[in-house]
């Protein structure tokens, strides 16, 4: 006679990102919303160890307009807005710093100084994410404690816990970004993320370090040398910010905040020539995006 194993089974694998369940709960969507703005492309969630949906802060901003605009407008209608929404980010940009609101009969999306119609509709709409981020924050702080007892965990994992820690609780970010690099010293995002973070926090010499470490890693990254650049300048190095904004720039030559910075510290250094050219190009690609934005 066979009897079952009184050996426990092997724990899950730490999944980075919130399951569908507790998303549900916290937005105050069902599953069936859900599975449907997965299916409409509005939102790419990774896949679990069971092949299960796990949501970052990102999907989860997403979500709750889509919340609230599917109060307001068809179904149909709100999945078009958020998948023009998704192709119009610019470059770099995070869902989590964005405001969305109505102003009229349009759908205004802020980021910044910079505004953009993802789709025209009849909607009032004003969500406030830094709401949304204290919402998540127990969610985020039990991921994390999830993941510090996982002996699975690899460098990705603990970027993407990163990622989704953030907004909510930026010790915590911290701790996870420096895991990943742990497991991985050439993890660029890694490195960049971590050091914008010591920057934000006053620890701009640390903060450098990390910036380099992520040029090493990916020597055309033009955020991490544009970041690089104001570190330098906050450091009180300006030839060298003025190298790794012109790095910046042999990157991604149309980088408009780069061009605006390398300007503004050539007028300084008594450079006038130098600083119009760059000054010059960035009045272009600022009417560029206002245009495009109209």
């Amino acid at each position: 006679m066979t009897t079952a194993s009184s050996t426990p089974p092997r724990p899950v694998a730490y999944a980075s990102g919130y399951p569908a369940r507790d998303v549900a709960r916290l937005l105050g969507l069902t599953i069936g919303q859900i599975a449907g703005l997965v299916r409409a492309g509005c939102v790419a969630p990774r896949r679990g160890p069971r092949r299960e949906f796990r949501f970052s802060f990102q999907d989860l901003v997403l979500l709750r307009t889509a919340k609230d605009l599917m109060a307001r407008m068809p179904v149909r209608r709100v999945h078009r807005a958020l998948l023009k929404l998704k192709q119009e980010l610019p470059a770099g940009r995070q869902l989590a710093a964005l405001r969305l609101t109505a102003e009229g009969d349009d759908i205004v999306v802020r980021d910044g100084a910079v505004a953009w119609n993802p789709e025209s509709g009849q909607a009032v709409l004003d969500l406030d994410v830094s709401t949304l981020a204290t919402a998540v924050a127990p969610l985020a702080r039990q991921a994390a404690e999830e993941a510090r007892r996982s002996q699975d965990m690899d460098a990705e994992d603990w970027f993407r816990l990163g990622c989704d820690l953030e907004p909510c609780d930026g010790d915590q970010a911290l701790e996870a970004y420096r895991h990943a690099i742990e497991r991985a010293p050439d993890h660029s995002d890694a490195h960049l993320n971590l050091g914008r973070l010591l920057h934000e926090a006053g620890r701009v010499e640390e903060a450098e370090t990390h910036y380099r470490r992520a040029l090493e890693a990916r020597p055309d990254d033009a955020t991490a040398a544009f970041n690089l650049g104001v570190a330098l300048e906050d450091l009180r190095r300006p030839h060298a910010a003025a190298a790794a904004y012109e790095q910046a720039l042999t990157s991604e030559a149309d980088y408009a905040d780069a061009h605006f910075n390398l300007g503004r510290l050539w007028e300084r250094l008594g450079e006038p020539h130098r600083a119009l050219r760059h000054l010059q190009a960035y009045r272009r690609l600022s009417g560029a995006e206002s245009a495009r934005d109209s």
